[in-house]
């Protein structure tokens, strides 16, 4: 009896044992199975920071996103520091890119067509040659004035003031004649914008006009040489100091950019006046224009900051995105990017 009661002990233990075991195996095959879907879960993530971003990137965006398109341009053979900071040097690469392909905004700005451009560089489909489209600077350059010469003057968010100029042979390559009302039918290089801006003051008229304003476009894009020919005109009249507070200097007039256009209406007399900021059309473009990526650039109250005489006449693109957080936070482009520095 006691010999039986040993063997069903024995018997007990061994089944103890087993029991472990299996629950042992379970358990490595449960952490095996977790890990691998981990693993799996990594190379999803890894798979995704590779892949080109979607959603628009523009100078002074910061984050993730900015640093996958930089390890975009890096593949593509662009030298820039992956730092997530959409900066200058990440500005000149996409311009570099849009510059070399057909169909595309030459802005700097990273949007749609720039992101389907770029995966077909990255999968061999299109190919570019990094610094074909827009060289770099080898070393600064200053106009006579010292002002200092822009390296991308595609930049949509180009500043260009007294010290800041366009280079004197800078001419867009896109410009267009928007679809708007002109006091004129001269058909005149200062009806012109360039190919972004102009789309988006066609939009801004046909608004106005569906609200009940009549807007007319009075004078965009200013060459080098006409510019000189303004200023020295104005200089000889004024003095150069104070023509140079409503005029500016060869290089640093922004309508060189193709981006600015001046606006009146029919109340003024088709005039560029300051009274133009005090009638209906006026005052609808100052809370309108920035839904349309406008600003008005020369605010009133903002002389020290512009060096420029109040204008809210002139209108400048700088996209939708920008201008609306100008607009809303009461800032100049000089105000803007020392904010943002």
């Amino acid at each position: 009896m006691k010999r039986k009661s040993i063997i069903i002990a024995l018997f007990t233990l061994l089944l103890l044992l087993a029991a472990c075991t299996d629950g042992e195996e379970t358990s490595n095959h449960s952490s095996d199975s977790e890990a691998a879907k981990e693993t799996e879960k990594d190379v999803k993530v890894n798979d995704e920071d590779v892949a080109s971003p979607a959603g628009e990137l523009q100078k002074l965006d910061e984050g993730e996103a900015v640093a996958q398109l930089q390890a975009d341009l890096e593949k593509i053979g662009y030298t820039l520091p992956i730092d997530g900071v959409y900066s200058d040097v990440t500005t000149w690469a996409i311009t570099d890119i849009q510059l070399q392909l057909d169909d595309l905004y030459v802005t700097g700005v990273y949007d749609e067509a720039t992101q389907a451009a770029m995966e077909n560089i990255l999968e061999g489909k299109l190919t570019i040659e990094v610094g074909a489209g827009l060289p770099p600077l080898a070393e600064p350059v200053t106009t006579d004035s010292g002002s200092l010469v822009v390296g991308n003057p595609y930049d949509q968010l180009a500043i260009i003031n007294k010290e800041n100029a366009l280079p004197e042979d800078y001419e867009p390559h896109d410009l267009v004649v928007p679809d708007v009302r002109f006091p004129f039918e001269e058909d005149l290089p200062k009806k012109q914008l360039r190919a972004p801006a102009a789309e988006a003051l066609e939009a801004l008229f046909s608004e106005a006009e569906a609200a009940g304003y009549e807007l007319f476009a009075q004078s965009g894009y200013r060459g080098y040489d006409t510019q000189v020919s303004l200023f020295k005109a104005y200089a000889a009249e004024h003095g150069e100091e104070e023509a140079n507070i409503f005029s500016a200097r060869p290089g640093e007039s922004e309508h060189q950019t193709g981006l600015a256009m001046d606006i009146t209406s029919e109340s003024v007399s088709y005039q560029l006046t300051t009274d133009f900021g005090e009638t209906p059309e006026g005052q609808w473009v100052a809370e309108n224009a920035h839904t349309f990526g406008f600003i008005i650039r020369y605010e009133e109250g903002k002389e020290d900051v512009t060096q420029y005489q109040f204008e809210p006449w002139h209108l400048r693109y700088v996209g939708v995105k920008a201008a609306t957080e100008m607009v809303e936070n009461n800032l100049t482009m000089e105000e803007y990017f020392a904010e943002n520095e």
